[in-house]
Formats: C-alpha cells, sequence, structure tokens
C-alpha cells in the first residue's frame, strides 16, 4: 500500500504523522511523507520517503487572523502546490491532518481515498456536549443540558462561517461544494483523554497516541536521589511561554531534580539541580516522579503512557480542553496562569498525594483497547 502523509511543519502535527509512516514501514507498506522543515531531513534520516509540502506560507492577501480563512482558503492554495507531487508519488491512500486540509483536497483532485489523522482527541462539534476549546464537562441535569445548548448556540455562527468559508474554498479548485468527509477518521489519543458523545462518527477510531522519539540523545539526569522532574515547555506557537525560569523559582529548595526537554539551548545559567537540552523524552519520563508540561497532546500522552502524573501549564487552542480533560480524569493538576507559587504548589500536590499516579497509570493501561491504524487504513481500500 502506497500512502501519502500530509502533514504541517508544528511538532505537534508533524511528529504524530511520521509516527504513523514507522507503523507503515513496519508494517510492509510505503509511506511518503510531505512537510517542511527540520522534519523532511528527520524523516529522510530515519529511511521514510519524504517531499516538501508546498503552499505554506501566507499570502499578501491572507488573512491569519481568521482561523477559517487560514485553515479553509490557505488549503485550496496548498492542494495546488501539492498537486504535481501527489500524483507523482501515486499513492493508493492519502492520510492528511486533520488541520493540513490541503492534503485531503488534493486526494480528491486525484480521485484517491483519504483518511483525517487527529493527533489528539475527536474535536468535531457534538450535540451532546458543550464547545470543545471551554474545557467544560457535559453538563448535568436540565441547568447543565441548557448551559451547553446557549454555548452551542454561541459558537453556531462561527461554525457555519467555517463551512461557507470551507465551500468556497473546495470551488475555487473545482471541487463540488459539500466536502464528503474522510473514508476515516484516525483518532490518536487515549481512551482516557475521550469523553462519551451520542454522535460519534462511525467512521471514527480511537488508535492510541502516535509518539515517537525524533530525538537519538539520552539525556544524564541531574545528581542525586531527589524526586525527578520533567519540564517540557510548549512547542506550540500559542504554548504558555516562561515556563523554565518559572520552574527554576518554583522549585528551588523543593529537594527535587529539574530535567528539561527543550529544542534549543537555554539562555539562562541553570543551578546544579537542572540539567535541560534536547534528547529521548521517554527515557526522560522513566523514572520521573512528575511531568510539568504545557499540555501540547504529544507530550502529555508520553506522560500519561508512561504513568507519569502532570501538572499542565494550557496556552492556547486545544491545550485548555486537553489540560481539562487531564484534570478531571484525576492524573494531574492545571495551573492557570503561571506563577512560582501555583506551580510550587501544583508539583507539591502530584509528588505528596497518590491518586494523581494511580490515574495516570488507569489512563496508561487503556491503551489496551485502542485499534491499529495501519489496518484502519487497510480498510479504507478493501
Amino acid at each position: 500500500m502506497r500512502v501519502a502523509v500530509v502533514a504541517g511543519p508544528e511538532a505537534g502535527h508533524a511528529v504524530p504523522a511520521l509516527a504513523l509512516c514507522r507503523k507503515l514501514v513496519a508494517a510492509g507498506d510505503d509511506p511518503v511523507f510531505f512537510s517542511d522543515g527540520r522534519w523532511l531531513d528527520t524523516a529522510r534520516r530515519i529511511g521514510i520517503e519524504a517531499r516538501k509540502l508546498g503552499g505554506l506560507a501566507p499570502r499578501e492577501f491572507d488573512d491569519d487572523a481568521d482561523s477559517g480563512s487560514k485553515i479553509h482558503g490557505r488549503a485550496a492554495h496548498v492542494s495546488t502546490a501539492l498537486l504535481p507531487d501527489m500524483r507523482a508519488a501515486a499513492p493508493d491512500l492519502v492520510v492528511s491532518d486533520v488541520i493540513t486540509v490541503g492534503g485531503a483536497m488534493a486526494a480528491e483532485r486525484i480521485g484517491v481515498p483519504w483518511v483525517e489523522l487527529s493527533p489528539h482527541p475527536l474535536y468535531l462539534p457534538s450535540a451532546g456536549l458543550p464547545p470543545i476549546g471551554s474545557g467544560l464537562a457535559p453538563g448535568v441535569g436540565v441547568r447543565g443540558r441548557a448551559r451547553d445548548v446557549l454555548l452551542r448556540a454561541m459558537t453556531a455562527p462561527a461554525i457555519r462561517k467555517g463551512h461557507r468559508q470551507r465551500r468556497e474554498a473546495r470551488l475555487s479548485v473545482g471541487l463540488p461544494p459539500i466536502d464528503p468527509g474522510p473514508a476515516a477518521r484516525l483518532i490518536a489519543t487515549l481512551p482516557a483523554l475521550e469523553v462519551p458523545r451520542p454522535d460519534w462518527p462511525s467512521n471514527a477510531h480511537v488508535v492510541g497516541p502516535l509518539v515517537w522519539e525524533p530525538a537519538e540523545d539520552v539525556l544524564v539526569p541531574p545528581p542525586g536521589d531527589g524526586p525527578l522532574i520533567v519540564l517540557a515547555p510548549s512547542t506550540a506557537a500559542t504554548g504558555a511561554g516562561g515556563m523554565l525560569d518559572t520552574a527554576i523559582r518554583a522549585l528551588d529548595g523543593l529537594g527535587v531534580r529539574l530535567l528539561v526537554t527543550l529544542f534549543e539551548t537555554p539562555d539562562l545559567a541553570l543551578p546544579d539541580w537542572v540539567r535541560a537540552g534536547y534528547g529521548r523524552q521517554d527515557e526522560m519520563l522513566r523514572d520521573a516522579s512528575a511531568l510539568v508540561c504545557g499540555a501540547g497532546h504529544g507530550v502529555l500522552a508520553k506522560g500519561l503512557l508512561a504513568g507519569v502524573p502532570l501538572v499542565t501549564v494550557p496556552g492556547g487552542g486545544d491545550q485548555w480542553e486537553v489540560a481539562n480533560r487531564v484534570a478531571r480524569q484525576g492524573s494531574g493538576v492545571l495551573i492557570r496562569p503561571l506563577t512560582v507559587e501555583a506551580l510550587r504548589d501544583a508539583v507539591r500536590r502530584v509528588l505528596d498525594e497518590p491518586s494523581y499516579g494511580d490515574a495516570a497509570r488507569r489512563a496508561a493501561a487503556g491503551v489496551a483497547d485502542v485499534e491499529d491504524p495501519v489496518a484502519v487504513c487497510r480498510s479504507v481500500l478493501g
């Protein structure tokens, strides 16, 4: 099976797409990875064919402040830029990241079935949930359900606008206005982070987090026998800032050791109980007592898979939604805004109260119930 896997260059989307490529290779299939930035060289280094995804740069008239315009209008342009390479790759199937819609449009334009990859829980609007992104649990009782109805009504105009923008984008590249949707949806999360909904799509499959380690180095933790705290500041543009400096001030004097995972070398002096660098996060988490992270789904899922309790510091985007689901599931503490006092208290809580670790291990156990993403892809082709 020849599979084109399309994702933008942000780590939270490119890394799960590459993880899927690795699974396809292991199963004997032939993926080609379309993306940009550092991930092209990373893919080639691990033996995966990679091609540049064009059309991502904003044009003069693009309005990136309008999410619908950015996702849908840009997608039409991306699909046109992608079309020659997509045809040359001759895929049997296209897997397109949920926000890299140009891959889906290109698949339709060459008449190839496509699958949507969501590297996080399912974020489609639901008639049984409050709006995704609110972070709220489903309302209970008459008043709770009425609250959700009101909130859905408040967000309905934005959803209708997005649908209109998608129709206009499709028409601009010669596609029918109504999007038929994917043949299947890969929901790459743990069951513990999903919430029941009355309208779960029949083609949506929870396949577990698609995680892997692009780094090869293993960072040595600071010396000593105090609890090891792993800090993973958000890589997303909407993530909370200032986490490293705040964490050093918050944890100083608690008798802990801090291991920080970063793409770039930090520009501040580190005390002897702190180590920082680019290394394998799975090795960092193996002996960790807690993970402090920005609530991006990728590293958060790694923490849960390792059974490590969490302190989440959500920024924008979907981080608020995921962080609240973690808090409700019981495996972590959410802090916002980020302050020295709040972070110190949160770390103390997850270290001192066993219930957080117990909940994280229950979440990890749920991976036994997920589906195989390669099998789902193959089922689309019969």
